[in-house]
């Protein structure tokens, strides 16, 4: 039985210092640096969780990351044959981005929704100089905002869904970053894609941000930690458990116990003759 695991990794599975939300780093694994400093960490439980994960499933890193960000990362397991970047915008084999998969999407999102550089000048146009850190456009796709949380009106964030929801983008928060992306921009299609090509019997899912609930959806059994915007905003769907703990820890429970224990229990069954 071949059971895809797909995991969303900001604040899923790897976390900020900030994002941890721990009072120190003991324990806790360096798995990206940037500008010779560290940047994300894996605990060494969630670590040794993901050893035994990728060891009986297929899994997948699934993220919104751009190729670059995403090949910052070093996840103490084997290189994955598949690998999804760009929100579901480019699907890697082996580490190589696959041209028929991309112009798949590029020729989606020329049906179904607004041009980046209209979306991508509206935001400059609106976001102001003193609360907007950066402004960038991501793999020629989709953007985004680097923000001051603390200065940004809550107000400006509604005014971007209404702005863009009839254009066919979504907006997603995501700590300091506010995205604006393509509605036919899923993480779910690129993970359908490689369960065909996997000929997987079950796909399990995990995610924290807006931008996920699609991805969790989809699943054949889904989990969420107890942070994100998923939580905030207290989203469920069916097969789609909540957990409570936040932070690094829900990351924890969330691979190490929930997708471990998911995927042990879908091949057992399999065995018996019957799925759960």
């Amino acid at each position: 039985m071949t059971v895809l695991v797909a995991s969303d990794l900001d604040r899923t599975l790897i976390y900020s210092r900030d994002a941890a939300e721990v009072d120190a780093l003991d324990g806790l694994l360096c798995v990206e640096t940037y500008q010779d400093a560290p940047l994300s960490y894996l605990s060494e439980k969630a670590a040794a969780g993901l050893a035994a994960l990728v060891e009986r499933t297929e899994f997948v890193p699934v993220t919104t990351r751009t190729r670059e960000q995403y090949k910052r990362i070093n996840l103490p397991i084997p290189p994955r044959r598949y690998a999804i970047c760009a929100n579901g915008g480019h699907l890697l084999v082996n580490g190589v981005p696959d041209p028929r998969w991309h112009r798949a999407v590029r020729q989606r999102l020329a049906a179904g929704s607004a041009d980046l550089a209209e979306v991508s000048e509206w935001l400059a146009k609106t976001a102001d100089p003193q609360w907007t850190l950066k402004h960038r456009e991501a793999e020629d796709l989709f953007c985004y905002l680097v923000v001051d949380r603390t200065a940004m009106p809550s107000s400006y964030v509604d005014e971007m869904i209404g702005w863009c929801d009839p254009r066919g983008w979504e907006v997603s928060v995501q700590g300091r970053k506010v995205y604006a992306v393509p509605r036919d921009l899923t993480k779910s299609g690129a993970v359908a894609e490689v369960a065909g090509r996997m000929e997987a019997d079950t796909v399990l899912a995990a995610g924290d941000s807006l931008l996920d609930a699609e991805l969790l959806a989809a699943a054949d059994a889904a989990v969420r930690p107890g942070h994100g915007e998923l939580a905030d905003s207290n989203w469920s769907a069916p097969r789609v458990q909540a957990l409570t703990e936040r932070g690094i820890a829900g990351g924890e429970e969330a691979v190490v116990e929930w997708l471990l224990a998911a995927a042990d229990h879908r091949v057992s069954s399999a065995g018996l003759g019957y799925a759960l």
